[in-house]
């Protein structure tokens, strides 16, 4: 069995809170999560027409909200691009946090999680302040530090609506004492630039995403303006792809500006046409030797996830990818994930 980088157990991450058991990105969910034994939990942060940071899997919400029964809000109904796909429906970006908080949270994948569907319609959109909030007050109830995870999605769009997510962001969490390498905080972000940036103004942990297909979208943006030799080198760099960030010389650049990588689960073990397991590729190995922590995604019970190799035993699961030395898992069931015999706490 190899071992985790730092040889410590491998952290819980409750993936949109316990969003197996309740609708994602709410504070039943979050709260749910820390009492089933998550180490941090994990909100997807957009903006607010008003510049406040909220917990949203993406920016559209009519799929995780009941927007679309609220009369008042029809002539919010739009059509954008956001990152380089045309969504239609309604944005968090055209509504004020007063005007968000008229709305309540549904499940999002109803047809796989009916259990959650009963809460549909109770629960609210949580900010970013109301999420450490909860995390404060159950850190002292359970006399255990529980860390937050937050996501900026989208920067390079907010950014270019003027609402970028990465100030607020920094504001919030040093006004509410997170400071330092060791603060128990770590930002995510698929794209590279916002995350390099971030690492200028801040020595919170930095955690670079990584998808097993595609490229950062900021790498597709890069190259379309300017001439000369510095928009050659960007449009080199736009035709960069994740494929290209996992090889040992992209990992060692990542670790110029980023403490672990956020990785989906097919680039450590991935899955054949059929969706029967191959062998581990040495993504671990080689991370580790460049000093990034390895966090991997999504581990989730419902057979319809899970590789052929264990239908009906997401426990073998995580047993496998434990002993692959990862130092994380992003769980939909963190009581799952935290009843491995590895995991103390």
């Amino acid at each position: 069995m190899t071992t985790t980088l730092q040889d410590t157990s491998p952290i819980i991450i409750a993936h949109r809170g316990a969003s197996g058991y309740r609708p994602e990105h709410t504070l039943a969910a979050y709260e749910l999560a820390i009492a089933l034994g998550a180490d941090y939990i994990e909100p997807d942060l957009v903006s607010t027409k008003d510049g406040i940071l909220i917990a949203r899997h993406e920016n559209e919400i009519s799929e995780t909200t009941n927007v679309a029964s609220h009369a008042e809000f029809a002539h919010l109904q739009t059509t954008k691009i956001i990152d380089g796909e045309s969504k239609t429906g309604w944005f968090t970006e055209d509504f004020t946090l007063t005007e968000l908080k008229t709305l309540r949270a549904k499940e999002r994948i109803p047809q796989v999680r009916s259990q959650n569907t009963p809460y549909d319609g109770l629960l609210e959109i949580p900010t970013l302040q109301e999420i450490i909030d909860l995390v404060k007050v159950k850190s002292g109830e359970i006399n255990r530090p529980i860390g937050i995870y937050p996501e900026t999605k989208h920067p390079t769009y907010f950014q270019s609506i003027g609402l970028a997510l990465e100030a607020p962001l920094l504001t919030t969490l040093t006004a509410n004492g997170y400071q330092g390498a060791n603060a128990p905080v770590f930002i995510q972000s698929f794209e590279v630039g916002n995350l390099q940036d971030l690492s200028t103004k801040t020595d919170l942990p930095l955690v670079q995403l990584l998808n097993n297909s595609g490229k950062p979208y900021d790498f597709v943006v890069s190259g379309c303006v300017g001439v000369g030799v510095a928009s050659r080198r960007e449009a080199r760099r736009r035709h960069r792809t994740y494929a290209d960030l996992v090889t040992a010389s992209g990992l060692e650049e990542i670790a110029k500006y980023a403490q672990a990588i956020g990785i989906h689960k097919n680039l450590l073990v991935p899955r054949d046409n059929n969706g029967k397991l191959q062998s581990p590729t040495s993504l671990v190995i080689d991370a580790h030797a460049a000093g990034l922590l390895v966090h991997v995604w999504t581990f989730r019970n419902e057979d319809c996830f899970l590789p052929l190799d264990f239908q009906g035993n997401p426990q073998a699961e995580y047993e496998l990818f434990f002993s692959l030395g990862i130092d994380g898992v992003f769980s939909d069931y963190p009581d799952t994930a935290a009843c491995h015999p590895t995991l103390q706490w």
